[in-house]
């Protein structure tokens, strides 16, 4: 018991100093988290909208597919875009495997289903909405999928909250794929198994810290823009 509260103290004085270690790897897990749910809007949010607007043969099996990549397991994910950019690859050549960038694209394909499924129906309940005043006003399928993604850019915000949150708090992908290497590729998570299993409770429970406070955050202002969602469109 002694030395967990030993552990928290110093855990609190890293966050209050401000560590350079301890900033380091927050720095480094939030760029790539957000890249990746940046990657996954642009791919993620057009997809949904086509599943939502347009009927077409195989829609039905396209969804239900789509719903169960939402819970992918990370270590499969990890192990295909480990064998997609190693040497024997098709995307050796490029050398991004243990890199930032490997990492981010792990995490863009476990987070681009989950915000294509949530933006889908969230577009479809709108498009029930747009639907006979956009085919009246003749919209082309570009406009119907700008205009309702426009209108429900609030509540379309959670939907990459959520992708954000599955991507902050991932840990077997980027493992895999990054290496877990000190002042490059090392993340909140992966440093957090990193230093329990060496017995350094001290950084790993001030990393458990912040992510416990961004998960917080995360969870609060999907929360809060549901909310507003649902007050806009009342």
């Amino acid at each position: 018991m002694g030395e967990i509260s030993t552990g928290f103290a110093t855990a609190v004085r890293l966050i209050v100093g401000l560590d350079a270690d301890l900033l380091e790897i927050v720095a480094l897990s939030l760029r790539v988290s957000m890249t990746a749910v940046l990657l996954a809007a642009l791919t993620g949010l057009p997809l949904g909208a086509v599943l939502a607007l347009y009927p077409f043969r195989g829609r039905t099996a396209v969804v239900v597919l789509l719903n169960a990549l939402m819970g992918l397991p990370p270590v499969v994910v990890g192990l295909a875009v480990y064998l997609v950019l190693s040497r024997s690859g098709p995307l050796g050549f490029l050398g991004l495997l243990f890199s930032t960038s490997a990492m981010v694209l792990a995490q863009w394909v476990l987070v681009t289903p989950i915000v294509a499924a949530i933006a889908r129906q969230i577009l479809a309940d709108l498009w029930s909405e747009y639907r006979d005043l956009l085919r009246s006003l003749d919209a082309r399928p570009w406009q119907a999928v700008l205009t309702v993604i426009w209108d429900g850019r609030v509540s379309l915000l959670t939907a990459l909250l959520a992708g954000f949150g599955r991507a902050i708090a991932e840990v077997g992908a980027v493992i895999i794929v990054g290496g877990n290497i000190a002042h490059f590729t090392r993340l909140m998570t992966t440093a957090i198994a990193l230093e329990t299993s060496k017995g350094d409770l001290a950084l790993a429970m001030g990393l458990g810290m912040i992510l416990i406070s961004l998960s917080i955050a995360v969870n609060a202002g999907a929360f809060l823009l549901q909310t507003l969602a649902r007050q806009t469109h009342g």
